[in-house]
C-alpha cells in the first residue's frame, strides 16, 4: 500500500512532536534549580522548529486526516509550550551576560593590575 503525502507528513511531524517533547521536558526546571537552557538543548528545539516549518510552509494537503490533524494539534500544544519558557530562558540568558561581563570585568582589572605590578619593579 502507499503512503500518501498526508500519511508521510503525521508521520514526520508525530517524530517531531516526540523529538520536541524531549527537549521541552529537559527545558522544564526542578524545583530546586532554576532553567538553565544549554546550548544543545536550544540547538535541538531550533532544529526540529525549522523542519517542521519546511514542511508546513510548503503547504498542507487539503484532505481531512484526522492522524495528520492530531500531529498539528500536538505540534501546536508543544509550540505553546515553548512559548511559555522563552521568557525564563530570556531571563537566563540575560543573567548569563551580565555574570559573564562581570568576569570580563574583573579578569581586565586583574589584567590591569599585573601590568601596573610589573612596571612598577
Amino acid at each position: 500500500m502507499l503512503s500518501t503525502t498526508s500519511d508521510l507528513l503525521a508521520q514526520d511531524l508525530h517524530e517531531t512532536n516526540a523529538r520536541l517533547h524531549f527537549w521541552l521536558d529537559s527545558l522544564v526546571p526542578e524545583p530546586t534549580h532554576p532553567l538553565v537552557a544549554t546550548p544543545e538543548q536550544i540547538t535541538g528545539l531550533l532544529s526540529e522548529l525549522l523542519r517542521a516549518g519546511q514542511w508546513l510552509r510548503a503547504g498542507l494537503p487539503q484532505a481531512r486526516d484526522r492522524e495528520l490533524q492530531a500531529e498539528i494539534d500536538e505540534y501546536r500544544r508543544n509550540v505553546e509550550r515553548l512559548r511559555d519558557l522563552l521568557p525564563s530562558i530570556h531571563d537566563q540568558l540575560l543573567r548569563e551576560r551580565a555574570r559573564l561581563e562581570a568576569e570580563r570585568a574583573r579578569v581586565a582589572s586583574a589584567a590591569q593590575w599585573a601590568e601596573g605590578s610589573r612596571q612598577s619593579l
